[in-house]
């Protein structure tokens, strides 16, 4: 039981709506605990919050280009692992395509995100075919492997020793963004039979980050059918339906697709603007003071960052006030279109990121330079 230490006050000149009718000459800076879920604060400054000159140490913003990753393999443990702690672990794979054995995480329920390509996935459960903007959620043990004729790429965020559930969605109830009966899931199939045989397969295990391999004269996928309410599920992000206010500024919790132990993973889909004039239009400076925050920049335009092609990774560090680019600030009341047009994934951890050298060897090191006004 959670007994805030609140006292609600009001100093100096404010606004009496968060995001919305900004005193004039200001940019509001929000302070919250809990990811936008616990108290917070709305400070109203007469400079932008991150007009720095200078920033120099581990809290500044960076971006990676994974585009720039010279690593392609046959299996997601090869994948360039970025970023990881105790509970995450975020890769990202540019696959050829064919995997010529079968793979199973002991350490986690395993969440990917298709990037680019087109194919089949084959698991205990059965067959189902993916494309672009998929989602797909494998349960911790599941044996799985993905056959394409041409590259696939895609992240692989690991739930550690943890499992990914769906989020509550309070007032709106559960049918709200995504409708449950959207999620797709693998079917006992004629594709699936026809890759059954006697044939030897492999099945290449990671457990505390080391692989086991197990042989055997056939291929385990051989299941005939089966029940139950554990599954892995798929949904793509042209099936989201994000939640808007046209007169309020929504806080990223508000598109959160799935959450797992101090961690969740939102999805940013394109959405109308908010009409009202009073109201921002752009992400409002804040601290995220409990979480770090990552952001793959899938498709589209990104209307509040600047030097971000998809592709890219971003990584804002817990305690590191952000918001948008200058740039996006010049639209901050009057957007330039009617809708955003921006496809991204964010993952915000409770705990600390840390980057990898081969996350490092991508780095675009002047992204601090480009929030400069």
């Amino acid at each position: 039981m959670k007994k805030w230490i609140t006292h609600p006050k009001t100093e100096g000149r404010t606004s009496r709506q968060a995001h919305c009718d900004l005193p004039e000459g200001t940019y509001e800076r929000e302070l919250g605990k809990e990811g936008f879920f616990g108290p917070a604060s709305h400070m109203y400054h007469t400079h932008m919050p991150t007009g720095w000159v200078d920033f120099e140490g581990p809290l500044q913003p960076r971006a990676f280009d994974t585009t720039k990753l010279e690593d392609h393999g046959n299996s997601p443990w090869q994948a360039a692992e970025l970023m990881h702690n105790a509970h995450c672990r975020f890769r990202c794979w540019h696959s050829d395509g064919r995997m010529d054995h079968l793979v199973r995480n002991g350490d986690g329920d395993e969440l990917l995100f298709i990037h680019s390509g087109a194919g089949d996935l084959y698991c205990d459960y059965g067959h189902m075919s993916f494309r672009d903007g998929d989602y797909i959620m494998l349960p911790r043990g599941t044996m799985w492997r993905i056959q394409s004729d041409h590259p696939v790429e895609m992240l692989l965020i690991e739930a550690t020793n943890s499992s990914y559930m769906l989020p509550e969605k309070g007032l709106v109830g559960p049918h709200a963004i995504f409708d449950p009966a959207m999620l797709d899931t693998p079917e006992i199939n004629d594709a699936f039979r026809a890759q059954q045989g006697e044939d030897e397969w492999k099945v290449v295990i990671k457990r505390r980050q080391q692989l086991s391999t197990m042989t055997y004269p056939f291929n385990p996928l051989d299941a005939v059918g089966w029940k139950g309410d554990l599954m892995p599920v798929k949904i793509n992000w042209r099936d989201i339906r994000p939640l808007m206010s046209h007169r309020y500024h929504l806080p990223p919790s508000a598109h959160t697709t799935f959450v797992a132990h101090r961690f969740v993973v939102c999805t940013f889909v394109p959405r109308p603007f908010e009409m009202s004039e009073d109201a921002l239009k752009v992400p409002f400076f804040h601290n995220n003071d409990d979480y770090d925050e990552v952001l793959f920049y899938h498709a589209g335009n990104f209307f509040s960052r600047d030097n971000i092609h998809p592709g890219m990774i971003t990584l804002h560090p817990c305690g590191f006030t952000h918001g948008p680019h200058p740039k996006a600030m010049k639209n901050a009341f009057k957007p330039k279109a009617d809708a955003t047009e921006e496809v991204a994934v964010m993952l915000d951890t409770r705990d600390a990121l840390e980057v990898t050298g081969d996350a490092e060897k991508v780095e675009f090191e002047e992204y601090v330079n480009s929030w400069k006004g």
